[in-house]
């Protein structure tokens, strides 16, 4: 079964990654444009506009202003977690199904018909999983 991340979670991902290359490379003085980075991912720079104001509003990035501005890390790249990124566009990562509105009653919540599904538990291990690898990469 593949898990997706939505194109917010993917994107904040990516672009995060290579703030921290380019961060690296041009040193932690030197901000980098969402236009530069939107070009290398080849991503919406509005949509970039969008993350990047959640990943500063996260303390994840800092903007600079004025000419020769953009974005650099807030943080040592080494101590901005996956997880990090993620909750900071408000990306869950939840493979079950569980409270949100799949059956046919405006209060019926859940797997199926307002109760958990029979796989729910194998479900949430796995989201569990996937959050602890977050949290560690």
């Amino acid at each position: 079964m593949p898990m997706n991340l939505s194109t917010r979670g993917r994107y904040a991902v990516m672009a995060m990654l290579d703030l921290a290359e380019l961060h690296g490379a041009k040193g932690a003085e030197a901000p980098v444009t969402l236009a530069e980075i939107a070009e290398r991912q080849n991503l919406s720079l509005s949509y970039l506009e969008q993350l990047f104001a959640r990943l500063r509003k996260a303390g994840l990035v800092k903007s600079v202003r004025g000419p020769g501005g953009g974005y650099v890390l807030a943080k040592l790249a080494n101590d901005i977690y996956l997880s990090s990124i993620i909750n900071a566009v408000d990306e869950p990562v939840a493979l079950t199904r569980c409270g949100l509105r799949f059956a046919k009653g405006p209060k019926d919540k859940g797997c199926v018909k307002g109760a958990r599904c029979n796989a729910h538990q194998l479900w949430a291990a796995l989201s569990q999983h996937i959050e602890h690898f977050f949290e560690q990469v």
